[in-house]
């Protein structure tokens, strides 16, 4: 049963993407949170359309989030609800930018919530100890953090530890550093989307994935959460 947060005044589901009238059933919903500005809106638009080819045969589809008056996070649980009541029981993948993955990490505790893609998520500083970053609500999901290393806006390094502490909450973590680019991860963003696609299908449907994304979620830490993204991702994915 589906947890029932009060109404996120102003929040809605953006227009359904995937699982047209070629595809009767909704086998999945991937539920996008968008970072803070629209002038860097991050790789999360292109990574919903490639979502779309990739999985709409299959029944999945997507959803922006607009969060209207309400917290990203808490917009993200009403979210959740409104997948139990319009699609069933279906898996749900929370893929956030920026502040929105901040969001889909501090979401992922819903029922219905059963893996979380961050990218470039913006956490506190990494020296800030006084108040760390629930991880609890990570057990049991499936968990993909992706990082710029030359992310001048939120530091890789805090989005690293944050990972450290949930991979000792939930085995199935990992992390990927993508060298040389920036908050917006646009010098490597075909590849940023590829990974991402690979992982949002095997949660929700397979359990299956790449090679590399199998070796992040099994290596021990550090390895298995700073590993870095390769040049030319995807262009023989689960070959």
């Amino acid at each position: 049963m589906a947890q029932h947060a009060p109404p996120a005044r102003g929040s809605r589901l953006g227009r359904v993407a995937g699982a047209n009238g070629s595809v009767p059933t909704v086998s999945g919903v991937a539920l996008l949170l968008p970072g803070a500005s629209r002038w860097s809106p991050g790789p999360v638009r292109p990574l919903g359309r490639a979502l779309v080819r990739a999985g709409g045969a299959r029944g999945l589809v997507a959803h922006t989030v607009l969060h209207g008056e309400r917290s990203r996070e808490e917009a993200a649980d009403w979210a959740a609800d409104e997948v139990v009541r319009l699609y069933g029981d279906v898996p749900v993948c929370l893929v956030g930018y920026d502040v929105g993955g901040r969001a889909a990490l501090r979401a992922a505790g819903h029922p219905a919530v059963n893996a979380v893609l961050a990218l470039a998520p913006s956490l506190p500083e990494a020296a800030d100890e006084d108040s760390p970053e629930p991880v609890k609500q990570l057990a049991g999901r499936q968990v993909l953090i992706v990082h710029g290393t030359n992310d001048a806006h939120s530091d890789p390094e805090s989005s690293f530890l944050l990972a450290a502490r949930a991979k000792k909450a939930n085995r199935s973590t990992c992390r990927f550093e993508v060298h040389s680019d920036g908050h917006g991860l646009r010098e490597h963003q075909a590849e940023v989307v590829a990974l991402a696609v690979d992982f949002v299908l095997g949660a929700v449907f397979s359990g299956r994935y790449s090679r590399p994304v199998t070796d992040a979620l099994a290596a021990p830490p550090p390895l298995g959460l700073r590993m870095p993204l390769a040049s030319g991702f995807g262009r023989s994915l689960r070959g």
